[in-house]
C-alpha cells in the first residue's frame, strides 16, 4: 500500500478553489400585466414596449466582433440601427456598456440587446375551445397566430393570448405545432405530465392527423400519393421543396369539391368547358379555373409538406404567400421539378423582398381588380419611422394575409380513445349559387382512406396491434 504526505491543514471537504460568479444580464424593463392589447378594425394590437433578448455567445460568434455579428445574423434591421444601439448602451455584453463595435466576442459571454419593440397585429379572433379537462386543452388555433412568441410576435401569440385571458401563472404547454398562417386543432397541457404525454404520443406516430387544403384549379378525383422528399432551403425564411436528397416526406390527397368560377351572368353549365382561359398576359396560372377543396392526409410530419407537395402537384394553396407566388418560382410555379439548387438564391433574394418594398403576388389573385385591391390592402413598409427608437413602420395586413387555406381540421387517436374535430372553415364551404359538402363523410374523409389498398401500410403496426392492441405508427 503506498503513503503519501498531506497538508496538516488539508481537508477533502475544503473548497481550493471559488467557481466564478455567472455573467450579468439585462432584464426587460418591464413585463407588462394586464398585457398592453387593444382591438381595432378586427385586429388584436400591442401597444410598443421596450423589451430585452440575453443569448449566450453561439460558437460561431467566437472570435467575431459584436457589430459583424449583429449587422450578418439579424438582419431585420440596418447595421446603422445595431452601431447606433452598441454605442448607445442598449446593446451590452455582460450587463456592461460595449466600449466599441469592434469589441470581440468570447465563449461564455452573455449579449443583451434592449429594443423598442413593436409587433404586428393579428386577427381578433377569439381562440375557439374544443374540449378541456383538468389535464389538456383541445383548441381551435385562429389563422395567421404564431404557436410561440417568435421573431416580430411576443404577446401576439397563442401562449401569451391564452395567459392573458386566464391568468399570469398560468403556463400554456403546446403539445404540436401549427404554422403561423394555419389554423385548427392544437393541444395545449395544463401542466408538463400531461403535456409530455400527448406530445409523445403525437411523435410516436399514433394518431391520426387530417387537415383541409383549398386549392387552385380542378384537382383530380381519387386517392392521390406524393412521397416526393422535401429539404430546408432557408432556415431563415422558412422555404422548403422538393428534392431528391431531401427527407422522406408522404402525404394523401383526396379531392372533397370542385368549384367552377361563376359566369357573369350568374348562370351555371356543368356542360361548359371551364378551362378555356388561356394564358393571358403572360400569367399562365389563368388556365387554372375555379378552385378545389381537397382532404389531406400526412403519413409524414415535415415542416411544410402539404404546402410543398400542393405545389408539386400543379395545385398550391391558393392565397400562399410563399408557394403559390409566381413572382418567386416563376410561372410554372415549379410544378413537378425536383429543385435546382443553382436558382436557390435568385428564389431566396425574390421572396426576402416581399413585404418590403413590394407586396406577395399568389396565383389565387388571378381576377385583374381583386389583385390590384390586395396590393392596395397588403402589408408593406410605409417610410415611416417610429419616433422613439426609428424602427421602419409597417402597414397593417390586409384580410388575405392573416392566413392561409389550410386547415388542421381533426386528431384522431389511432385506438379510438378520443377524436377531436372542428367545423369546416368559412373559405371551404359551398360558394353563393353552387351545392356541396359541409362536412365530412365517408367517401370524402381521408381518415377512411384504405391505406392497405395503396400499400402505404406500415406492416409493424399490424403486427404490433395483432401483438397487444395497441398502435405504434400511423400518421406523424
Amino acid at each position: 500500500m503506498a503513503i503519501t504526505t498531506v497538508d496538516p491543514g488539508y481537508s477533502p471537504l475544503k473548497k481550493t478553489t471559488e467557481a466564478p460568479p455567472p455573467p450579468k444580464v439585462v432584464t426587460t424593463p418591464c413585463d407588462p400585466w394586464p398585457r398592453p392589447y387593444y382591438l381595432e378594425d378586427g385586429l388584436r394590437r400591442v401597444y410598443p414596449y421596450h423589451f430585452t433578448y440575453n443569448t449566450f455567445c453561439k460558437e460561431r460568434w467566437r472570435g467575431r466582433e459584436i457589430l459583424d455579428i449583429f449587422a450578418s445574423e439579424f438582419r431585420d434591421r440596418p447595421a446603422e440601427y445595431y452601431k447606433e444601439a452598441i454605442e448607445s448602451g442598449m446593446v451590452t455584453i455582460n450587463g456592461e456598456k460595449i466600449p466599441s463595435t469592434t469589441t470581440v466576442v468570447k465563449n461564455g459571454d452573455i449579449i443583451s440587446h434592449t429594443l423598442h419593440r413593436h409587433e404586428p397585429p393579428v386577427s381578433s379572433q377569439p381562440i375557439g375551445i374544443v374540449h378541456e379537462d383538468e389535464d389538456i386543452i383541445v383548441i381551435d388555433k385562429p389563422a395567421g397566430i404564431p404557436v410561440h412568441p417568435a421573431g416580430r410576435y411576443n404577446y401576439n401569440s397563442i401562449v401569451e393570448i391564452m395567459r392573458a385571458e386566464r391568468a399570469f401563472t398560468f403556463n400554456p404547454l403546446p403539445c404540436n405545432r401549427l404554422d403561423r398562417l394555419t389554423s385548427g386543432i392544437m393541444f395545449i397541457g395544463k401542466h408538463r405530465a400531461a403535456a409530455d404525454k400527448m406530445t409523445v404520443q403525437i411523435k410516436d406516430r399514433t394518431v391520426k392527423k387530417e387537415y383541409i387544403a383549398r386549392v387552385v384549379g380542378e384537382f383530380p378525383e381519387g386517392e392521390i400519393v406524393c412521397d416526393k422528399p422535401i429539404l430546408q432551403i432557408s432556415p431563415k425564411l422558412g422555404l422548403n421543396r422538393v428534392r431528391a436528397n431531401g427527407k422522406e416526406a408522404r402525404t394523401v390527397f383526396k379531392r372533397m369539391a370542385y368549384y367552377p368560377p361563376q359566369p357573369m351572368d350568374g348562370t351555371l353549365d356543368p356542360q361548359k368547358d371551364i378551362t378555356s382561359k388561356k394564358t393571358v398576359n403572360g400569367k399562365p396560372w389563368l388556365e387554372k379555373q375555379g378552385y378545389s377543396i381537397v382532404r389531406c392526409l400526412p403519413l409524414t410530419g415535415r415542416t411544410h409538406q402539404l404546402r410543398v407537395h400542393l405545389q408539386y402537384l400543379g395545385h398550391p394553396i391558393s392565397n400562399d404567400p410563399i408557394y403559390s407566388n409566381q413572382r418567386v418560382f416563376g410561372p410554372s410555379l415549379s410544378r413537378g421539378s425536383e429543385g435546382d439548387s443553382d436558382n436557390d438564391e435568385d428564389i431566396i433574394s425574390r421572396l426576402s423582398r416581399m413585404g418590403k418594398d413590394e407586396v406577395a403576388e399568389a396565383v389565387a389573385y388571378h381576377d385583374e381588380m381583386v389583385d390590384e385591391y390586395n396590393k392596395r390592402k397588403a402589408e408593406k413598409m410605409t417610410g415611416e419611422v417610429c419616433e422613439t427608437c426609428g424602427t421602419n413602420l409597417y402597414s397593417d395586413p390586409g384580410a388575405h394575409e392573416l392566413g392561409i387555406y389550410l386547415h388542421a381540421k381533426r386528431y384522431a387517436c389511432q385506438m379510438g380513445q378520443w377524436d377531436y374535430s372542428s367545423e369546416l372553415p368559412k373559405w371551404a364551404l359551398p360558394p353563393p349559387g353552387y351545392e356541396g359538402p359541409t362536412e365530412a363523410t365517408s367517401e370524402t374523409d381521408p381518415l377512411a382512406i384504405d391505406l392497405r389498398n395503396l400499400g402505404l401500410e406500415d406492416p409493424a403496426l399490424e403486427a404490433d396491434i395483432s401483438r397487444d392492441g395497441s398502435a405504434v405508427a400511423v400518421i406523424a
